[in-house]
């Protein structure tokens, strides 16, 4: 391996900007060959890291024997195919968050990187923020004690215009709607911290503010082996916005991260406080955040590649949201709880 590591990205979308900023500050750990798009109007207009070259073919980056990695920033439905092809030319990757639509296409991207021997990290951004690390930390010291119950809470909104784009919110593109595409990270991020839970009993649907085919609304409760309890909350319907919450009590203490900031309290009397308030995309600008966790994401994965050793957010570690997502809306289509393989 060299050292900056020579990466290509596949995708030059709306959600491509804090990949390129964070790029763009990582130019010592990191060094952007080639940036590939299907569009090639988009890709002309899009702002990409200095000295990568731009390109609509992709075989240009796999056959480039330079390249060592791949970032892909496509939609949902397009990454299975993708990475089967990376990893078969023996390249490492790196994937936009979700990993697929659901999760058996999911896994099988999962194993067709293992199968191959190279290195798959997920863009989960939310595990590598100051207060999450501390969280983390707190959680698994065993800090706060045995788990006794967590809440995960997402409010944004999204205006119809966000929805009348092709594609947005649909099962075929994106797998889903605000489970998949926007409480996602926040939901990884609790999972993280609880561990998988035995069943789910969930609902989701779509309020009337939208017109989407998959949900922008869904509730539901998550139930640990021991007794503890979870609740999620996620919508994009609620005007005009508001800060995601994470809530985790245990039998030494409880702790609450909100909007980038951590506070925790002991029953022996400790408190901590972590982070400090931030915006997170979760009004009508989807990009209105600060692309701090993205960097540390892609500066991760370039130690991780270099060393031989896993990313903080691995595929296989990916895997508990998304089956907790399908969990919620099979639970809500059928009216029943699901039990999970663990």
């Amino acid at each position: 391996m060299t050292w900056p590591l020579r990466l290509a990205v596949i995708g030059a979308g709306l959600g491509s900007a804090p990949h390129f900023r964070s790029l763009q500050d990582l130019t010592a750990d990191i060094d952007v060959a080639w940036v590939h798009a299907r569009d090639a109007a988009r890709l002309a207009a899009a702002t990409t890291p200095a000295g990568a070259r731009k390109t609509t073919r992709l075989e240009d980056l796999l056959e480039d024997s330079s390249v060592e990695a791949v970032l892909v920033l496509t939609p949902p439905n397009t990454h299975l195919a993708l990475v089967q092809q990376i990893a078969t030319a023996g390249k490492h990757v790196l994937v936009e968050k979700p990993l697929e639509i659901n999760l058996a296409r999911a896994r099988e991207l999962v194993e067709a990187c293992e199968s191959e021997g190279v290195t798959l990290g997920i863009m989960l951004q939310h595990r590598l923020r100051e207060a999450a690390l501390a969280l983390s930390s707190l959680v698994h010291s065993g800090a706060l004690g045995t788990l006794v119950s967590a809440s995960v809470s997402v409010r944004w909104w999204r205006p119809q215009s966000y929805y009348d784009e092709p594609g947005r919110g649909t099962l075929a593109r994106d797998g889903g709607g605000v489970l998949i595409t926007q409480a996602i990270h926040a939901l990884d991020l609790m999972l993280s911290l609880t561990g998988l839970p035995e069943r789910v009993t969930g609902t989701a649907f779509t309020s009337p503010l939208h017109r989407m085919e998959g949900e922008d609304t869904a509730a539901a409760l998550l139930h640990y082996q021991g007794g503890a309890v979870a609740t999620v909350q996620a919508t994009t319907a609620a005007w005009p916005g508001f800060a995601e919450r994470i809530e985790i009590n245990g039998t030494l203490g409880s702790a609450t991260l909100e909007a980038g900031e951590l506070q925790a309290r002991m029953t022996d009397g400790r408190t901590l406080t972590v982070g400090a308030t931030q915006a997170t995309g979760g009004g009508a600008d989807p990009m209105a955040f600060d692309h701090a966790a993205h960097r540390a994401v892609l500066k991760d994965f370039a130690q991780a590649v270099w060393h031989g050793k896993p990313p903080a957010v691995t595929g296989r570690s990916a895997l508990a949201v998304q089956q907790v997502i399908e969990a919620i809306i099979t639970s809500s289509h059928n009216g029943t709880a699901v039990l999970l393989n663990h």
